[in-house]
């Protein structure tokens, strides 16, 4: 008899000291996604908070860091955004590489490459989806960028109401849309995190005169709007001239309609609510998808998956799909797309001219791999 009490006791630590040893684990791992990833802006950025613009935010998660290099030459004025949602990294990497790599010469460029902060700071553990994804450079170092979630980290916002209510138009969604961030546009100054950091982005974009702002995205290969480019009415035209031109170069793309009855997204409260052109851009992930087979680093990088491939034969894709969407790739149509609006904007209006050079060229991002131009980190060029 007590032979079985002692037994059952030393039964009882064990299990208690494997569930500590589990949550001490977890709890690291966790923390570790706290940690802002470290960024080298190149010579002539000049860093700010996003609270500057509006201090609702301030000393909140919600407060991101904001870039800005002038040119020489006066010009237009370029806002690129990446990490509207964190689990879409060729957004906000391809933000990181004008970040890292612009040279302004004409125009001014504005880069916030971690719109929602508080997405960074975890991910979504039903998705299987990796903490964190690595890139080589030349020097043999190594860079390190956090795969977070779509939504704010509900630490900072919760809970969740049944129905979400646009608060501008009276949209009903889904009560977990109130914390995803390109739901939450315009924004309000008085409501809850997410929606005063959408107020915050549309007080900077009309503050600062923005001609063109880029939001980056990506989206599962069989979801109809993907490698494309969605324009509110007034980007339209500047669009469909970007669409002809990368189609000429041999890169597929779509151009959709921002739809009026779909709000809260940036193509279509920043097209009605400011002066800028807004872009919405997607590109092919397949890490994002529901075929998608094992979820790792490997294939958020890759994108090489036998089950989209099998559904690519099968006619289901809405992406040209040989075995691979490397996010190479992907960051080279974002950024590629970028700059053959830069070219056409200043065709169409001579006065908002923006000239960039540093950034690298499609073909060379995609053989060379991003890795190669992104920059190492030393003590004396270190942000975040």
């Amino acid at each position: 008899m007590n032979w079985t009490i002692k037994g059952t006791v030393r039964t009882a630590f064990l299990l208690i000291v494997l569930v500590v040893l589990l949550a001490f684990i977890s709890a690291r791992q966790f923390v570790a996604m706290w940690q802002t990833d470290i960024l080298v802006p190149a010579t002539g950025f000049k860093m700010r908070m996003l609270s500057e613009w509006f201090d609702g935010i301030k000393n909140t998660p919600a407060d991101t860091p904001v870039f800005i290099q002038e040119g020489k030459e006066k010009g237009g004025t370029a806002f690129i955004m990446g990490g509207t949602h964190a689990n879409e990294p060729a957004g906000y990497l391809a933000a990181i590489l004008f970040l890292e790599r612009a040279q302004v010469q004409k125009g001014r460029l504005i880069v916030v490459p971690f719109a929602n902060n508080m997405g960074f700071t975890h991910n979504s553990p039903q998705e299987a989806h990796p903490q964190f994804i690595h890139f080589s450079l030349p020097d043999g170092s190594t860079r390190t960028f956090r795969y977070g979630s779509r939504s704010t980290n509900p630490i900072f916002q919760w809970p969740n109401p049944d129905v979400f209510i646009h608060p501008q138009s009276g949209q009903k969604l889904a009560g977990s849309e109130k914390s995803n961030l390109n739901r939450a546009h315009p924004g309000t100054p008085d409501g809850a995190l997410t929606q005063r950091l959408a107020y915050a982005l549309r007080q900077l974009v009309i503050a600062e005169n923005v001609d063109l702002a880029f939001d980056l995205h990506e989206a599962s290969p069989e979801y109809p709007v993907v490698n494309a480019i969605v324009a509110h009415e007034r980007s339209m035209e500047l669009a469909a001239m970007v669409a002809i031109e990368m189609e000429t170069a041999g890169i597929p793309i779509r151009l959709e309609p921002s739809p009026k009855n779909l709000r809260g997204l940036t193509h279509r409260e920043w097209g009605d609510a400011t002066n800028s052109m807004p872009i919405l851009m997607e590109t092919g992930n397949p890490s994002q998808g529901r075929l998608r087979g094992k979820t790792n680093e490997e294939l958020v990088l890759t994108g090489r998956d036998k089950y989209y491939a099998w559904a690519s034969k099968l006619g289901l894709l809405f992406i040209p799909y040989e075995e691979d969407q490397s996010i190479d790739l992907r960051i080279a149509r974002h950024v590629t797309a970028i700059q053959s609006f830069f070219d056409a904007i200043g065709f169409y209006d001579p006065t908002k001219e923006i000239l960039i050079n540093g950034i690298p060229k499609f073909n060379e991002l995609l053989h060379k791999g991003l890795g190669s131009f992104l920059s190492p980190l030393k003590s004396d060029n270190l942000t975040m």
